[in-house]
Formats: C-alpha cells, sequence, structure tokens
C-alpha cells in the first residue's frame, strides 16, 4: 500500500495541512501482531472517532522489547502491509522506541485511542493531548480474542505439550 506508511516528518507536514482544513486526527498504537477481529473492532472504533486514523507500529525489535524474543510473528513490513489494506486506516507510521510518546508529542492528535485496559494516567501521551484540548478515548477489548490466545491455541492443536513460552 504505497503512501499509507510514512515517515513521521511527511506526516508532521500533513497534520498541519489537517489543522487547517480542521479536519479530526485520530491516533492508536500498537504491535498488531497476527491481525484478528478484536483488533479489526479496535481499529473502526478509533477510526469513528475523527476524520483520519493514524496507526503508530511497534517496530520489530521493539514488540521482541514488549512481548519477548519470539515475537513478532509477523514481520513489521507485512504488519505496515495488513493494516493499510484497511480502509478505516489512513496511515501508519512505524517507531522504535517502547512507547509512542515521541510521536504523539510530534503529532498532538485531537483523540488519542487506547485499550480500556489502560488507565488515564498510564496512558502514554494523554496528559499532552488533554493539555493542548484534545480527547482520550479508552476503547473496550472484544473478549476472546488475543494474539497470545491464537499462539497458544496454535501451540495446543499443532504441538501438543508446547507453550508459548517453550
Amino acid at each position: 500500500m504505497p503512501g499509507k506508511v510514512i515517515k513521521l516528518d511527511a506526516l508532521k507536514k500533513l497534520r498541519k495541512r489537517w489543522r487547517a482544513q480542521k479536519k479530526k486526527m485520530v491516533f492508536t498504537n500498537g504491535c498488531f501482531d497476527l491481525i484478528h477481529p478484536g483488533h479489526i473492532r479496535y481499529l473502526q472504533e478509533a477510526r469513528a472517532a475523527g476524520d483520519l486514523l493514524v496507526v503508530g507500529l511497534n517496530s520489530d525489535g521493539s514488540v521482541r522489547k514488549i512481548k519477548g524474543k519470539k515475537r513478532p510473528v509477523i514481520p513489521g513490513k507485512d504488519r505496515a502491509e495488513i493494516l493499510c489494506a484497511l480502509r478505516f486506516v489512513d496511515y501508519v507510521v512505524f517507531f522504535g522506541e517502547d512507547t509512542p510518546g515521541k510521536l504523539i508529542a510530534a503529532l498532538a492528535p485531537d483523540v488519542l485511542i487506547k485499550g480500556a485496559d489502560w488507565e488515564l494516567d498510564k496512558i502514554v501521551g494523554a496528559d499532552l493531548v488533554l493539555k493542548k484540548g484534545g480527547a482520550v478515548k479508552q476503547i473496550k477489548f472484544a473478549k476472546g480474542y488475543s494474539t497470545s490466545g491464537i499462539i497458544d491455541e496454535v501451540l495446543k492443536k499443532y504441538c501438543p505439550g508446547r507453550s508459548k513460552k517453550s
């Protein structure tokens, strides 16, 4: 999906244009490894909160730091391609840090989205977004869907006696 994966510098220029056009930019982030219906529902709801949805995507190195050395299952380039194929995702930008704090500070989204499992005071960038007059929205996860759960199920079915941790 050429054009939808974008570098921060180019995204900052677009952000200026969107502000001038009074378009509401929504930002969320994640690893998005093994896309499942929970991800789809989350991203659709995120997009519904504004005019444009920008997804901050953890780099492979960042995913390994957060999820462990066996992750991601799907390389970053492929995860980005999958996200870009979704009509409700407008842009994908990679970040290599543990958190998307640098992206959020640079973009100052109008709406910051995070899962409802995060307490408001623990959401990276929430204070900055709120200080600039934006909103922070927490979205409930769809029950029964998780990448770790999918990995466990595959291992259980196809590699009896093994788990994702072995």
